[in-house]
């Protein structure tokens, strides 16, 4: 029985979008650095990617969270192209966007409930994050189902 959706399909799936990931987080990341008011992002008093990233909550340990967030793509973007013949790729893919998933979510809680304003970039790499792990996650189920 051939399963659905090839894993090749979907690391390639998860390849673009870490791709994509990579290229939100460092729009992001030269945003965090930047000393003008940016308007690319600005949409009033809710929206305002300048107000995220350059707040108190944009470092983790001094470190940017888009540089987090490339680094953590770039990862995914290597596992499942360098590494996906691996057998144990897609569970470390898996946890590793779980993971992210899970930042990213706790990230839009900063952002819904401390900050209250929404930056277009985060929201765009949660469901960039969500995505991969969905498809990570479709992979490993049917990685399991075959064995």
């Amino acid at each position: 029985m051939r399963p659905a959706v090839s894993a090749r399909r979907l690391f390639t799936t998860m390849a673009v979008l870490a791709l994509l990931g990579i290229a939100v987080s460092s729009i992001s990341l030269y945003h965090h650095y930047g000393s003008e008011t940016t308007s690319y992002c600005d949409f009033g008093q809710s929206f305002n990617c300048d107000m995220v990233n350059r707040s108190i909550y944009s470092t983790v340990m001094g470190i940017p969270v888009a540089l987090i967030g490339v680094l953590g793509y770039l990862a995914i973007l290597i596992l499942a192209t360098i590494f996906r013949s691996r057998p144990e790729t897609s569970l470390i893919v898996l946890i590793a966007s779980i993971a992210g998933l899970g930042f990213a979510v706790y990230l839009t809680y900063i952002e819904a409930f401390v900050l209250a304003v929404w930056c277009v970039l985060c929201l765009s790499s949660l469901a960039l994050i969500a995505m991969i792990a969905g498809s990570a996650g479709a992979l490993a189920w049917q990685e399991r189902r075959h064995k």
